[in-house]
């Protein structure tokens, strides 16, 4: 076996980094990563098409399988037939608990987004989850005890792994780096994929990030070999797609093809689609220049575009569809706890309406206002895959039609991208992924919006409500001024002002904010 581990072995690290776990690390690096770095480079090459004046749109390679009407994704595995309300989070101790006695239907485990990757992180969460799926967990404060309700009503685990553009230091094949993406997956299904298997709910993911249906089928094969190796039958292993990137959005069909056996479904991911929006067409000027990220809300044209066309797709095949996040967090204040329940009732009922399957939630406190919602419209059926939503035709101009997004660029806008993006780093590089801020939760995906969205201003020359442009001098000086009004020293911020400053005004634009943050811990 040549897997190196260069991170230190801690208390229960064997449970986790066992022989098998190394070994279907090792298989998976040798057969699968380089096509994985072939892919990303074609991410960078289309971008670059794009560039240079080209455009996203329906493929038409992959006519046929949009027009075969006779293929289905599986039915439904156990544990993932009702799914009307999700919650998603870190797996520290802590929310693992919450999360899984939450009352939601499914707790997605998030060792992405939500997750900064220190190596122990990276394993600690994974011991999390063996302790969870064998009862051991719990986690006590000086003034509370937290443990597992009983079984029957725990939340299904789903794991999200990070995306196919995260490498994994701390574990090396033949001296190179593996990929974070199947690491989490290896070491999650061997520690608890037959557990899972036992107990009739798992082994399941979530899968982030991909770009492409060739993608999802770099993904499908990495789940065959897996089988193979751990001797499980095919099609066990189930794993839902986020359509979180604007290339995604146009080979929806494709990825559910491209994973029919295993696909347990599709995610509306929001706030990484409005990321990808900007990333994928940043130097197209005005036509794709979205105003404050807070503005953009999901009646906008092309955001109801794409929501729609997720819904109808899914459904189309006999896939779920679950909805996005509702990144609300309970506050102490009775009026800005009024106004979020209502705004999250809103956007559920919305999603409900349209015939979502399910939604995602961030905080245990916002899973009773989901299932209600939901419950309401779907009465004793446990899913909306009988509406098919033939109504539905999407066009890839609607999709892009990015330009008719009202609302404006503001100083406040700006201000509140610098101060969230500098607030969550500064969190992140401390090792927690996932941030209340202003009442809202905040993961890496609004950090990137934020970020990506100073980035485009400034290269763009945009004029503010105020009447200033975005220029480098004007984001360094509103940044210390907003990090001058945080608690704390502002020395304790100057590691995630360097870096928020290295990506938002560097003349390339960075694909990832978190690859350079990455860098910056051992």
């Amino acid at each position: 076996m040549s897997v190196d581990v260069t991170g230190p072995m801690n208390d229960r690290y064997d449970e986790i980094l066992s022989e098998p776990a190394l070994e279907l690390i090792e298989l998976l690096h040798r057969e699968l990563n380089p096509r994985r770095l072939e892919l990303l480079e074609r991410r960078r090459a289309r971008v670059e098409e794009i560039a240079a004046g080209g455009s996203l749109g329906f493929l038409e390679e992959t006519r046929a399988v949009r027009e075969d009407l006779s293929w289905r994704v599986a039915e439904a595995a156990p544990g993932l037939v009702d799914r009307r309300v999700e919650i998603t989070g870190p797996t520290d101790r802590k929310m693992t608990i919450n999360a899984l006695n939450s009352g939601a239907k499914v707790w997605l485990a998030d060792q992405e987004d939500a997750n900064t990757p220190t190596w122990e992180n990276v394993v600690g969460g994974q011991l999390n989850l063996l302790d969870a799926v064998t009862r051991k967990i719990d986690f006590s404060t000086a003034s509370k005890s937290y443990e597992l309700k009983p079984d029957e009503e725990l939340a299904t685990i789903v794991v999200r792994p990070r995306g196919w553009h995260l490498p994994e230091k701390h574990l090396l094949v033949d001296g190179e780096r593996t990929s974070g993406s199947l690491v989490d997956f290896a070491l999650y299904l061997v520690a608890c994929g037959q557990l899972q298997r036992d107990r009739g709910a798992g082994p399941y993911f979530y899968l982030p990030k991909m770009e492409s249906h060739l993608e999802a089928r770099l993904w499908n094969d990495a789940f065959v070999l897996a089988q193979v190796f751990l001797g499980m039958p095919r099609g066990t292993i189930r794993a839902t797609v986020l359509i979180e990137t604007y290339p995604a959005a146009f080979e929806m069909e494709e990825i559910l093809y491209e994973l029919r056996e295993h696909s347990a479904g599709l995610n509306a991911g929001r706030w990484d689609f409005m990321f990808s929006v900007i990333k994928t067409y940043r130097t197209r000027g005005a036509d794709f220049q979205l105003p404050d990220r807070n503005s953009v809300t999901m009646t906008v044209p092309f955001m109801r575009a794409y929501t729609e066309l997720l819904v109808s797709t899914c459904h189309k095949r006999g896939a779920h569809a679950i909805g996005g996040m509702a990144a609300f967090i309970p506050s102490k204040d009775p009026a800005v706890n009024e106004q979020a329940f209502a705004k999250v009732e809103a956007d559920k009922t919305r999603e409900a309406g349209d015939g979502f399957d399910g939604s995602w939630v961030a905080h245990p406190g916002m899973v009773d206002t989901c299932k209600a919602v939901f419950s309401s419209v779907l009465g004793d059926r446990p899913n909306q895959l009988d509406v098919l939503r033939s109504d539905v035709r999407v066009t890839a101009a609607e999709l892009l039609d990015v330009a008719s997004t009202p609302g404006e660029v503001t100083e406040t806008g700006l201000r509140n991208n610098i101060s969230v993006a500098v607030q969550y780093l500064a969190a992140w590089l401390e090792g927690t992924g996932a941030v209340g801020i202003f009442n809202l939760m905040e993961d890496a995906a609004t950090a990137e919006i934020s970020r990506s969205q100073i980035w485009q201003w400034r290269h763009n020359n945009v004029v503010l409500d105020t009447g200033a442009v975005v220029t480098t001098e004007l984001v360094t000086t509103l940044a210390d001024e907003e990090i001058a009004k945080l608690d704390g020293d502002p020395a304790d911020y100057a590691t995630a002002r360097a870096t928020f400053l290295d990506v938002a005004l560097a003349d390339d634009y960075i694909d990832f904010l978190t690859l350079p943050a990455y860098e910056r811990f051992e």
